[in-house]
């Protein structure tokens, strides 16, 4: 693979594969980094790469929807793989503006695996991002394999499923080599504050209220974002194509423990200036619509195949996350603001 497309790479765990490809593993090859720069899509998440690999990472600014931009670039630099994180991924946001939703991720995919058919000769992975989401909602017991049947409840979820049979369709009607990781909950560096575990670490901080769904009793399965750029990795130089892959944390925790562990390290590190526990922030607010009720993974197949599993647990993953959020308030305060737009229109128009 020595010409790399990553698609949404200034994006939350895009940008973190970004990272870990040039710092930390063994790719040598180049990236081609395309980003529409949404909302979500942060520049400056990877200035200083751009600086440091001038030679082996490049960013254009575009949006996956245009077709004739993207066979341009695929032609342009020599494309022999890519990895597919360009999507939009809020369920919220989904719920107002589903529109969206089906553009980026159904229409996207199209057009990228349009242009790698098209060089389908030189090719060795198109490798596609995908989210346990599509498997619908457990009960309290079980877990999603890579077998579950596809069950979405929310227009997010639904285009993220049709995102992955797309790819699939690919490989089983052109032989395109695939591969697709469907993924829990991730958490880490650079995620969008309105996020749970960052929204929650900047209101814990700032001693704001923590608004919490329904009961918080909904269960999530927590992947620490370097965990899953392993992972990642991992399935694209010795995973099998044709196959999906589950990529799981082992850290199967309900909504509420989650924020009550967040406000409690917090307390830890600096009390509220009226001596409170942070705990007390918590308030319960109207449940979603369509909010699955739980989510778990059994990776056991990456674990087993591909000999991957979980570094950190979520005990250390956490701590490490509100740690980086609280060196990094400038950060924190720029995409806040939107003061980072301007820097976008400055540097990209």
């Amino acid at each position: 693979m020595n010409n790399m497309l990553v698609t949404g790479g200034c994006g939350f765990i895009g940008a973190n594969f970004v990272r870990y490809l040039l710092e930390e593993s063994d790719f040598t090859g180049r990236i081609v980094n395309v980003d529409k720069l949404t909302y979500a899509g942060n520049p400056e998440n990877l200035a200083d790469i751009e600086t440091d690999y001038k030679d082996r990472y490049i960013f254009i600014k575009a949006d996956i929807c245009d077709g004739k931009k993207m066979a341009q670039i695929f032609e342009q630099y020599g494309i022999d793989s890519v990895c597919h994180f360009a999507a939009e991924s809020h369920v919220d946001r989904s719920i107002v503006k589903p529109d969206a939703f089906i553009q980026t991720n159904i229409i996207g995919t199209f057009n990228l695996l349009e242009s790698a058919r098209i060089h389908q000769s030189r090719m060795r992975l198109f490798h596609h991002i995908s989210t346990d989401e599509v498997y619908g909602s457990l009960g309290m017991e079980g877990y999603f394999t890579e077998t579950t049947p596809y069950k979405p409840n929310s227009p997010y979820s639904a285009s993220k499923a049709s995102s992955d049979h797309l790819v699939r369709a690919y490989y089983k009607t052109y032989g395109l080599p695939i591969t697709i990781s469907n993924c829990s909950n991730n958490y880490g560096p650079y995620q969008f504050p309105e996020k749970l575990i960052p929204l929650i670490i900047l209101n814990a901080f700032e001693g704001k209220p923590l608004p919490v769904y329904g009961d918080g009793r909904n269960v999530r399965d927590w992947l620490y974002v370097k965990d899953h750029c392993i992972a990642i990795w991992t399935i694209m130089k010795i995973g099998t194509p044709g196959e999906t892959y589950n990529v799981g944390g082992n850290s199967e925790l309900e909504n509420i423990n989650v924020v009550e562990m967040i406000c409690d390290i917090l307390d830890e590190k600096n009390t509220l200036s009226d001596g409170r526990s942070r705990r007390d922030l918590i308030t319960f607010v109207k449940d979603r619509p369509g909010h699955d009720l739980r989510y778990a993974i059994d990776f056991s197949k990456l674990n087993k195949n591909l000999n991957w599993s979980p570094k950190e647990s979520f005990e250390t993953g956490i701590r490490d996350t509100i740690q980086w959020y609280m060196d990094n308030r400038k950060w924190v305060e720029r995409v806040r603001s939107g003061e980072y737009k301007k820097w976008i229109e400055t540097h990209y128009g």
